[in-house]
């Protein structure tokens, strides 16, 4: 319960930060925003009316809006009006939203590595806590046999003869306890899910390519901990993820238009608000960095999915303008909002596809 509404907060807060984007520019741009509201209608109450812009908060709490004069017919010209303004000023609108969900994304990330998120790491600090994790694990190994997974904690080897343990619980240090005791059962333990659990385990030979001789389980371990970087270099590193989650999102994208092209669309790797659900409890296990770090990727992707040509979004209506001026005329009314209708449509869709997805992936 308490992380469904995590991910709503979430989801609210980087919608409402898009939504201010275009409240923004729209000032800006001297257009008149007549509404500023949190949450979709119907309204619970307005908080105050400052500067013509009536500031209210919503009964359906997914989200936010912007209500521009000039946004919603014909008969709202003149001054102030969104159809009055320059076609430059409206695309600044537009794509000031896609551009504070970016901001939101950069500050995001550097919030989360000021704050700590687990990262690989060499030798722990002292009297840092660290944590042995599995990265890989080789198929057909006595690993494998037992079945571990990537992801799962090692808390503690030994061995069932003499009772010796490990020294220390490090990469190195469990490779070369293994290695001394091929053909010996070891009892390792370890966690999933906050859940412990315990197995018997043989070590083999011929289970790393190059080393048939040298006894080993087939894990490949990263010693993670959770550190804190100074302001200056997390926002340095955050501009870099910024970078690198535009690119990761906007390969993920192409792979599934791809499909889309083929006619075999898969939804298997989309993820809707359900299915966040999930990754947001897993993050809040290691802490508000991972958490800051999961909204910032969650901001990016609304930022991306928002410059799609698709109508009803703001790169539909980008497009638009960039036909009007191309055809230097505008756009008939009713055909825009046949178009926004049949996006809205589309998304609503899409949405229920993706949240039948995450359904079935919670249920498995």
């Amino acid at each position: 319960m308490l992380t469904a509404l995590l991910v709503v907060l979430i989801l609210v807060a980087l919608i409402v930060a898009h939504e201010f984007g275009h409240f923004l520019a729209a000032k800006f741009s001297r257009v008149k925003v007549e509404e500023f509201g949190i949450g979709y209608p119907p309204r619970a109450f307005t908080i105050a009316t400052i500067g013509g812009t009536e500031y209210t908060l919503n009964w359906i709490p997914f989200g936010g809006f912007v209500r521009l004069y000039g946004d919603q017919g014909e008969d709202q010209r003149g001054r102030g009006s969104l159809v009055e303004a320059s076609r430059l000023k409206q695309a600044a609108i537009l794509i000031a939203g896609v551009a504070m969900n970016a901001a939101m994304g950069w500050f995001l990330f550097a919030l989360s590595f000021h704050a700590g998120v687990p990262q690989p790491i060499d030798t722990p600090l002292p009297g840092e806590a660290a944590h042995l994790i599995v990265a890989n694990i080789v198929a057909g190994s006595p690993a494998d046999g037992a079945s571990l997974k990537a992801g799962d904690e090692l808390l503690g080897i030994r061995d069932t003869v003499d009772g010796s343990a490990a020294g220390a619980l490090t990469p190195e240090a469990v490779v070369d306890f293994v290695r001394e005791r091929g053909g010996r059962q070891l009892a390792l333990s370890y966690k999933r899910a906050d859940v412990e659990y315990s197995t018997n385990i043989i070590p083999a030979n011929a289970v790393i390519p190059g080393a048939a001789a040298q006894p080993a389980l087939g894990i490949a371990l990263t010693l993670f901990s959770v550190r804190s970087i100074p302001w200056g270099q997390s926002f340095s590193d955050a501009g870099l993820q910024t970078i690198s989650a535009f690119e990761t999102v906007g390969a993920d994208l192409w792979s599934l238009a791809r499909t889309v092209i083929r006619g075999s669309p898969d939804l298997s790797g989309v993820v809707g608000p359900i299915g966040i659900v999930g990754y947001v409890n897993d993050a809040a296990r290691s802490g508000f960095g991972s958490i800051f770090l999961l909204a910032g990727f969650i901001s990016i992707n609304l930022a991306v999915i928002n410059l799609l040509p698709i109508p009803a979004l703001d790169g539909g209506r980008l497009l638009v303008l960039f036909l009007e001026v191309v055809l230097r005329r505008d756009a008939p009314r009713l055909a825009i909002q046949l178009l926004n209708a049949l996006g809205v449509s589309l998304i609503i869709l899409l949405m229920v596809a993706v949240s039948y997805h995450d359904i079935g992936r919670l249920l498995t």
